[in-house]
């Protein structure tokens, strides 16, 4: 079995693909910034495109959360 990673952050669970995701959304937000400062259109785009990356790894990661936590509640219920 794969060894979960997991980060605690604030009361919360972060696994990789969380945080992952989380520098994605903050690095293309700054370099879509960059891109409307400067009026580079490809820059943009380029930001535009790791935030949406960004978003989806957090979405990973929330499945992946609520994956082990279903795995956890159902392993609890079957040793009642």
């Amino acid at each position: 079995m794969a060894k979960r990673e997991q980060l605690t952050l604030r009361g919360g669970m972060m696994n990789k693909e969380k945080v992952k995701g989380a520098i994605d959304e903050v690095a293309g937000s700054a370099k879509r910034q960059f891109g409307n400062m400067t009026g580079n259109t490809g820059t943009q785009v380029r930001g535009a495109v790791q935030q949406v990356k960004g978003k989806a790894e957090m979405a990973v990661g929330k499945l992946k959360d609520a994956a082990h936590v279903a795995k956890e509640n159902a392993a609890a219920l079957n040793k009642r």
